[in-house]
């Protein structure tokens, strides 16, 4: 028997296809439209008591706080339990429908890493199907049913169009049997998106989902990725993965405590530390870890990563053991270990893989030749932008004061206005930063900050050497 209530996620997918055009611009009334959809047929609790058939006014009674005005205008009062006062936040994340803005305000505040988390996830899937609008932060806390009534009976209108309403004159009828729409993944295909989900650059995910399966038989979709671990430490990186998915797989995940060889040293280091997830980034997979941080007290606690073939020992730890941090401790008494997508998170802030590092602001300079060819229309990281001559001489101004602005103020009077000046938020002392700029050289000037440009000169000069 098919199941009477509907209760469909809000994908992308769905969303998509009841906005019927380009999402990004319909984007609240396809979420409105959604809502619609689970207050008309969820699951007791969820939707609302209506008799067939009823009209707009009947289900605006039934559904908005005694309040509401019931005018032709736009809605302009301030009754917290209306529900015309939910932002679209509220009624995509919020842990139930009937939940009001107030008590959503609070458990944004009190669970603000998973309202994160549910926020990061729809951003990356909107951006993966390339429908995020620009001003999604906006409509996000835009009160999606603070519309005049045209808007709103002009959704049941929709509604019926699209088979999930019958309408006779104002009147509407819930409908026996539901119109198919775009269906989640199922088990069938669970493969591929399982194969996609850990991509976490979203165009490369989708590309990754299409074309994952063989097409007449042969395969067409490959990736080809530096990777620097050496044969003879393959079997210790495999054996690290299946301990720590062994981990992952216990409730709690407990604390372990490693031994750890870092790039550069010749001794090992102890460390306690909460094992969150495995990155592969750039040249190999590493351990991201919260806890315990090599050259700082044991009861400084902070993130770090941990490349696996630098590994030489784990022990998984009971929460009661006395050598974890009492922080750390404290975290898990209280249901607040970190989670993978605080990850996302920081690494969306800035560009760089060591998230834990502070943020400095980054301008460059490129010649145009170089810019047309290899720079522009790159995504390099959202922070990654354009930006004028005027624009640079500002930046140095804001940035630097004495000698040292007066230096690169010099400068770049020299510098043509036609070159290309980019600006960028990345992690401060970020390896992968740092390797970037350089395989860019000669083609590309670190003007910003101060201390990456001399750094960058005196390797210049070095360099040179070698060559004279």
């Amino acid at each position: 028997m098919a199941d009477p209530f509907w209760h469909a996620p809000p994908t992308v997918p769905l969303l998509q296809w009841l906005a019927r055009g380009a999402l990004k611009q319909n984007l609240l009334q396809a979420v409105r439209l959604w809502v619609w959809l689970q207050l008309l047929y969820g699951e007791p609790g969820q939707s609302r008591v209506l008799s067939d058939p009823f009209t707009y006014a009947d289900w605006r009674d039934g559904f908005f706080s005694p309040t509401h005005p019931k005018g032709e205008k736009k809605p302009n009062h301030s009754d917290p339990h209306c529900p015309c006062q939910k932002t679209t936040a509220a009624w995509l994340f919020a842990p139930s429908l009937t939940t009001t803005q107030a008590d959503w305000q609070t458990y944004a505040e009190t669970q603000s890493h998973e309202v994160q988390s549910h926020i990061h996830r729809f951003s990356q899937s909107l951006y993966a199907h390339d429908q995020q609008p620009d001003n999604l932060d906006a409509l996000l806390n835009t009160p999606l049913f603070a519309m005049t009534r045209r808007t709103l009976y002009g959704d049941l209108r929709i509604l019926a169009n699209i088979s999930w309403l019958n309408q006779q004159g104002q009147s509407f009828y819930r409908v026996a049997t539901f119109p198919d729409i775009p269906q989640p993944v199922t088990t069938s295909s669970l493969s591929a998106a399982e194969t996609s989900a850990f991509l976490t650059h979203p165009d490369l995910a989708a590309i990754a989902e299409n074309l994952s399966r063989t097409i007449q038989g042969d395969r067409r979709f490959f990736v080809h990725v530096d990777y620097v671990i050496s044969q003879q430490k393959l079997d210790r990186v495999d054996d690290w993965q299946n301990v720590l998915a062994d981990l992952w797989q216990q409730s709690p995940i407990p604390p372990i405590q490693l031994s750890y060889q870092g790039a550069g040293h010749q001794s090992t280091t102890q460390l306690v530390v909460y094992p969150v997830c495995i990155y592969y980034f750039r040249r190999g997979p590493y351990l991201c870890g919260y806890g315990q941080v090599p050259n700082a007290p044991s009861t400084q606690l902070d993130w770090r990563n941990y490349r696996l073939d630098r590994l030489f020992k784990i022990t998984s730890l009971a929460w009661s053991d006395a050598s974890i941090p009492q922080a750390l401790m404290q975290r898990h008494a209280t249901n607040t270990l970190p989670h993978p997508d605080e990850i996302a998170i920081r690494m969306e802030e800035a560009w760089g893989f060591d998230y834990y590092q502070p943020t400095k602001l980054l301008l460059l300079r490129f010649d145009k030749e170089w810019d047309d060819r290899y720079i522009r229309n790159t995504i390099r990281h959202h922070t990654f932008k354009a930006v004028s001559y005027p624009r640079a001489r500002t930046l140095i101004q804001q940035n630097l004061s004495g000698s040292p602005q007066k230096t690169l103020l010099e400068i770049l009077e020299r510098r043509s206005p036609k070159d290309a000046y980019y600006t960028a938020i990345y992690r401060e002392n970020d390896p992968n930063v740092h390797q970037r700029l350089r395989a860019w050289r000669p083609r590309v000037e670190v003007l910003l900050p101060w201390p990456l440009r001399k750094q960058f000169a005196a390797e210049v000069q070095k360099e040179l050497k070698l060559y004279l």
